[in-house]
């Protein structure tokens, strides 16, 4: 397979990348480097750095021969979106159509959108959230995610190109940005393990549905082999709080952990969790890593830094 993935030196992305290496699949990489870095693409992929809001995809994508996309490339922090929307919709929104008006244009079969499964739905009444409750964001980020899901949509309709979107729960693991506002478990890990406190915001008691980079990659996999369209939830259906996360990861990493609560953040959800069967049983997909081996795994990467 000749594959794109934008955003593929980031935290997901590069993860990613090295699964399709392992498996002996042609790998581009197209990230601007805001967020990403450059030592974690792997070597056996090729490195195209530029804004996907600027670089010819078309031409690039025709170049490569590609035959998918991984579209990873985004906007990622509520709070970012919610202060700056203007910004968050010229890479979640325009990024997107661009990047699909490209693939149309260059022949690519089949574009894999990674989206949200928690802010696209808002405060929701049923949890888990299966895929065919309303959408109801209350953040830009969630409103522009939603927005480019139907942008695809419309395109496979109307211009053939086979389009699924992932909806992602909270994802963490290695190479997630302990230093920005999005990744609670990357920024809870990198504090405990340098002894500083770490701060709650509000009183905690906000819930998250908690993934595995690992079992996100594999969800990819199999969307890019799958003949199916349309939305998937891909999370474990497994609600945990905010205090009950930091407590396990104090416990995993055998530290005390001194807490600090902030204030409540405009645009976060108290309560998110997701339905996962649609996945698995139309993708042949489930998580396989539970919460605790997860932070365990974390834990030791950024040990290791």
């Amino acid at each position: 397979m000749r594959s794109l993935v934008t955003g593929g030196a980031g935290f997901i992305g590069s993860n990613l990348v090295d699964a399709l290496v392992r498996d002996g699949h042609d790998v581009v990489v197209v990230d601007d480097l805001s967020r990403g870095r450059r030592e974690q693409v792997n070597p056996a992929a090729r490195l195209v750095e530029a804004d996907i809001c600027d670089v010819n995809l078309t031409d690039l994508l025709s170049k490569e021969r590609t035959e998918v996309v991984f579209h990873h490339a985004a906007q990622i922090d509520v709070r970012v979106s919610v202060l700056d929307p203007l910004a968050d919709a010229r890479t979640n929104v325009l990024g997107t159509v661009r990047l699909l008006d490209a693939c149309v244009a260059a022949g690519v079969r089949r574009v894999v959108f990674a989206s949200t499964g928690g802010a696209i739905y808002g405060d929701a009444d049923v949890i888990p959230t299966p895929e065919d409750y309303r959408c109801s964001p209350q953040s830009p980020y969630g409103a522009a995610k939603l927005c480019a899901e139907t942008y695809g949509a419309t395109y496979q309709r109307v211009r053939g190109l086979d389009f699924i979107a992932l909806r992602y729960a909270n994802v963490y693991g290695p190479r997630q940005d302990p230093h920005g506002e999005a990744g609670v478990v990357a920024i809870f890990s990198s504090r405990l393990l340098h002894g500083d406190p770490a701060v709650i915001n509000g009183d905690g008691r906000q819930t998250r549905d908690y993934v595995y980079v690992d079992d996100v990659v594999t969800a990819n996999l199999a969307a890019a082999e799958s003949a199916d369209s349309g939305a998937f939830n891909i999370g474990t259906g497994i609600e945990t709080d905010v205090n009950q996360l930091l407590n396990l990861l104090a416990r995993a990493a055998r530290v005390d952990a001194p807490v600090r609560h902030g204030p409540a953040q405009p645009g976060e959800q108290r309560r998110s969790c997701i339905e996962v069967s649609r996945a698995v049983e139309r993708l042949g997909w489930r998580p396989v890593v539970p919460l605790d081996e997860g932070l365990d795994r974390t834990l030791a990467y950024f040990r290791g830094l």
